[in-house]
């Protein structure tokens, strides 16, 4: 296993064994990407899928809760869905849980099949409370982590508008005392999180929730650590102990780019902010149906702080729109080209890796290698520069120049082999 003092991680991912991914999306691949991306740990993801758990459990190797494969760490972690009646509402919430060990999670599945399959999903879907899920969890071994995922999703989030609580103590009854982290998910970033006093005791962590196999995904948000070694247990006290600092920084979407940061209406391709909504009395003015509310506004239902709040011990966050999409805005194509991985390509074999390119390497460097449009954008994002048309309702927001040239995102009807991005 590397061992490592700063290393940048990302916890919440998944598999081809979840529906809505791709095909190629496993350790293989994860590995590669997260080479590039500059990512020195990830979580497994989907860890209750009988043949995935089965593959990590031969390809891996481990040391001390941390596993290695391909030189690169891993925990094992998986993303549940709940969906249950609480307080007379029904509730659709997702978490993350990690695990120590196989044999943890030996007793964490067996659990799980007493509640029903989890052969069909790897992100299986239970009817069961918050509550239950950390009681139990907590009577197989107190070093099982729980972490509420993209809180503020409108669906699925804990504090989400559709579904979701006020509290984590609302959702977790007398078992919050067993909550340390909350995920902000990719439309909030910490600074709106901050806002929440309620939220003060909580660790915000960052993750990219990766579905794809498009390397931009990965690691699209994740945690910087200092550790004194690569440990599970290490790692779980930075995320229990906020007071250790061992969390130094998250990386973040710009919460506009988000597929939830307005409110709006998908259907009728139309956004606002909260105060709109508000007169319009949250009617869609198309075609007066509900909007989704979103994060930006259900963060202002829930504040109790002014904007700009910043509690102690509060580690710093730095927003970035991912490399393959700077490249396209600037040579206005889209992040599946070929033009926009020949340049990509180009970045990181010169300089290492996508979060070096990012956050390090200085503008005349980035020139020499990509260009003067492309090195101005790099360091536009690097200092927040550029601006972005929220994202609403399941739309993801659009970074643009000069208020025009908006970046197109469409979906590839079929995904792009690796070695067409990087032979």
């Amino acid at each position: 296993m590397k061992a490592v003092m700063m290393f940048f991680a990302d916890f919440h991912i998944h598999s081809s064994y979840s529906r809505a991914t791709s095909k190629d999306l496993n350790l293989e691949t994860l590995t590669q990407y997260a080479k590039i991306k500059g990512l020195d740990i990830l979580g497994s993801g989907d860890f209750l899928h009988p043949k995935w758990q089965k593959e990590l459990k031969n390809k891996f190797s481990e040391e001390n809760g941390v596993y290695t494969y391909n030189g690169i760490n891993f925990i094992l972690s998986c993303e549940i869905s709940l969906v249950y009646m609480q307080d007379k509402k029904q509730r659709r919430v997702h978490h993350i849980l990690l695990a120590p060990n196989f044999e943890v999670l030996q007793q964490i599945t067996e659990w799980f099949l007493r509640k029903g399959r989890v052969d069909y999903d790897g992100r299986p879907i239970f009817g069961f409370s918050s509550i239950e899920l950390a009681e139990s969890m907590m009577q197989i071994s107190n070093d099982i982590e729980i972490i509420p995922a993209h809180a503020w999703t409108p669906w699925y989030g804990i504090f989400g508008s559709m579904s979701g609580f006020d509290s984590v103590e609302e959702c977790f009854g007398d078992k919050a005392r067993h909550i340390h982290a909350v995920e902000t998910g990719l439309s909030s970033t910490p600074e709106m999180n901050w806002r929440i006093s309620g939220l003060d005791k909580y660790t915000l962590v960052s993750f990219s929730d990766c579905h794809s196999a498009f390397p931009w995904r990965l690691g699209r948000e994740c945690c910087m650590f200092d550790l004194k070694d690569a440990s599970y247990k290490e790692i779980m006290d930075a995320i229990r102990n906020k007071e250790s600092e061992k969390l130094k920084m998250t990386i973040e979407f710009f919460p506009e780019e988000g597929k939830y940061h307005f409110d709006g209406h998908r259907n009728c391709n139309f956004s606002c902010e909260p105060k709109e909504t508000n007169k319009l009395k949250g009617l869609c003015p198309v075609c007066r149906r509900n909007l989704t509310v979103g994060v930006l506004n259900r963060v202002e239902q829930l504040a109790d702080r002014e904007k700009g709040f910043v509690p102690e011990h509060a580690p710093p966050f730095k927003s970035l729109i991912p490399l393959s999409e700077l490249i396209a805005l600037a040579n206005k194509t889209t992040p599946y080209a070929t033009k926009t991985w020949e340049v990509y390509n180009k970045l990181i074999a010169a300089h290492g890796d996508e979060f070096k390119v990012l956050l390090e390497t200085g503008k005349e460097r980035l020139a020499d290698t990509a260009g003067e449009n492309v090195a101005d954008i790099i360091i536009r994002n690097r200092s927040g520069e550029i601006k972005i048309i929220p994202g609403y309702d399941g739309v993801y927001g659009r970074p643009v120049l000069n208020g025009d040239g908006a970046i197109k995102q469409p979906v590839p009807r079929k995904q792009k082999s690796l070695d067409q991005f990087f032979p």
